[in-house]
């Protein structure tokens, strides 16, 4: 084994560097096979194929020229185009969005319009059935209290059977006008009332100093209403001066 590295050894050819000589230390031993790999213009040895490159911080150009590349795809790809379709996407829900609101406040003002239309409608085809139908029941009424005042007029010798009888007719008068009532229909206040030609006819005219002038003085035939229509004038004397 030593005669081999002996004769390897041998084969080496000494060089010595400027620097080494000013220094005074001894040139190391290169091989032949170091010779090859001298550089002259450098005067290194360059690395041999299977030596391992020295590490550096330092990427290559061409990485920064791919993750610049990956970078624009990002910026300006796929992904730029899903998100400006993304908004367009949203403006367009936001658009019919504020439609169908819209839509529904007109639908909602129509509904309420229409129902504002049907009560008043409503009320006024119930106004005008109550109204036909008290012009019938009125003249009937009307009977009933001239029953009544002619009681008055009834002696004390008059038998208890037409008492009561004029009791009975007493009663179905209260429960007529408490019907006419219930439909909302109401008498017309005339006795001691300034004469108002809107619901009041004067049949009479009588002068007194009992009232003022132009004063309902008596009720003839009694008038009614049904809210702010009138059904029937009250029929009415009115004073006048003396």
């Amino acid at each position: 084994m030593a005669p081999d590295r002996d004769e390897k050894r041998a084969k080496r050819i000494p060089i010595r560097f400027l620097d080494a000589e000013a220094k005074g230390d001894s040139s190391p031993d290169i091989s032949p096979a170091d010779m090859d790999r001298i550089d002259p213009e450098n005067d290194h040895v360059a690395p041999a194929d299977n030596d391992e490159q020295p590490a550096t911080n330092e990427l290559p150009e061409q990485a920064f020229d791919s993750g610049k590349s990956q970078g624009d795809e990002v910026e300006g790809g796929p992904y730029t185009a899903e998100l400006v379709a993304t908004r367009s996407e949203l403006r367009r829900v936001q658009a019919e969005n504020a439609e169908l609101k819209d839509r529904l406040a007109r639908r909602q003002a129509d509904f309420e319009n229409y129902r504002k239309r049907m009560d008043r409608e409503r009320l006024e085809t119930y106004n005008r059935v109550v109204i036909d139908i008290a012009g019938k029941l009125l003249p009937v009424l009307d009977n009933l209290k001239r029953a009544l005042e002619a009681e008055s007029s009834v002696e004390a010798s008059e038998s208890d059977e037409f008492r009561h009888f004029l009791s009975g007719v007493d009663l179905i008068f209260k429960q007529l006008n408490g019907v006419l009532e219930a439909l909302g229909v109401t008498a017309i206040a005339s006795v001691g009332e300034p004469f108002n030609p809107h619901v009041h006819e004067a049949v009479v005219t009588e002068a007194t100093d009992e009232y003022e002038p132009d004063t309902v003085i008596q009720e003839i035939v009694s008038g009614y209403r049904l809210g702010d229509k009138l059904i029937r004038p009250a029929l009415v004397k009115v004073a006048k001066e003396i």
